[in-house]
């Protein structure tokens, strides 16, 4: 599992490439072809038993972030979201340009009125960097430099905590899949996709390029477990396994598709459950909208607080979902069912 190193990376939407090396790195002997696309996803190929049909199997690189708009008379730096990011969990945090931290900082408590003490928006926040004047900020930081969040990754009583696990928790399973000597019953190409958090951007030239029978995507998705949510508004919950959605925006998952998913995790023990509120896409969503149209399944491994600096998965759960990729690619029936 790779997903500590993954997690501490920088690779916020557009600016994937650390990521992609180290995945290059770590799968470039398990594959038989291995290359990058002008938009920058990373396509490997492992050859199946049957060549007749093609199966895509993919997780995005990227992470939610913030990009610098510009460099303010006292050496502060306004900034933008790159992806969803909720401004009211920003102030305080620590963030880094290249390897520059910083801190985004607000107005303290301590000085806001009544009526200001509303919840900040971005244009009212600014990263300091300690820098006292713009000549000196513009030494180090650029307009469009990108800006991370800065985290630990922590493992505890069987649970993960750190950041960008969406969706670098399913980069992890892929490349484990490929370390554990998967056998894919056909061709499949295992993408490692760019710029989902801003629009579903490189699953759109993937479909293009290889035209797969039908896909799978593998990717991380909101636990509804949080504290201050009722039971019934759960989305999914940690601990309950690999979450298979049936729709979300964008897209209705094909019955056939669906139930092949469901059916190999219960024919081989595995846990799972269902996604039970359908807010949020995927790149399955573009994959089936693209002009060749390709039908796909979503597994996901539930977090909590995703979009933010810090979430926490169950370990099991992580675990799970990589035994019923295994299973679904080695088995090859979700190829089968839409042939």
């Amino acid at each position: 599992m790779y997903l500590k190193e993954l997690s501490m990376m920088p690779g916020v939407s557009g600016d994937e490439g650390k990521v992609r090396d180290f995945i290059k790195s770590k799968i470039e002997g398990l594959v038989d072809n291995l290359y990058t696309d002008v938009l920058g996803n990373l396509i490997a190929l492992k050859r199946g038993r049957d060549s007749s049909k093609k199966l895509l199997v993919s997780a995005h690189m990227d992470e939610v972030g913030f990009v610098v708009s510009k460099i303010e008379k006292d050496g502060k730096v306004s900034f933008l979201p790159v992806g969803g990011v909720d401004p009211r969990i920003l102030p305080g945090k620590v963030v880094q340009v290249k390897n520059l931290k910083g801190v985004i900082g607000y107005r303290p408590i301590h000085l806001q009125r009544d009526e200001e003490n509303t919840p900040p928006r971005f244009e009212n926040l600014r990263i300091d960097f300690g820098f006292s004047s713009a000549d000196e900020a513009k030494k180090y930081v650029s307009i469009g430099d990108y800006v991370s969040f800065v985290s630990d990754y922590i493992e505890k009583n069987g649970r993960a905590v750190g950041k960008a696990f969406d969706d670098r928790a399913g980069c992890s399973v892929l490349i484990d899949v490929l370390e554990s000597g998967v056998s894919p019953a056909y061709d499949t190409y295992f993408v490692f996709t760019v710029q989902e958090e801003t629009g579903l951007r490189g699953s759109a030239v993937v479909v293009e390029q290889l035209k797969p029978t039908c896909a799978i995507v593998v990717e991380t998705t909101t636990a509804g477990d949080n504290p201050e949510l009722e039971e019934r508004k759960w989305a999914t919950h940690l601990g309950d396994g690999p979450a298979i959605t049936f729709y979300h925006r964008g897209y209705v998952i094909p019955k056939e598709i669906f139930q092949t998913i469901v059916d190999t995790a219960k024919n081989n023990d595995i846990p799972f459950q269902m996604k039970r509120r359908t807010a949020g896409g995927t790149d399955a969503g573009r994959y089936a909208r693209t002009a060749y149209g390709v039908p796909a399944g979503v597994i996901s491994t539930p977090a909590r607080y995703i979009h933010s600096p810090n979430s926490i998965i169950d370990l099991n759960d992580y675990e799970n979902t990589k035994k019923l990729i295994k299973v679904l690619v080695e088995e090859g029936k979700i190829v089968e069912v839409v042939s």
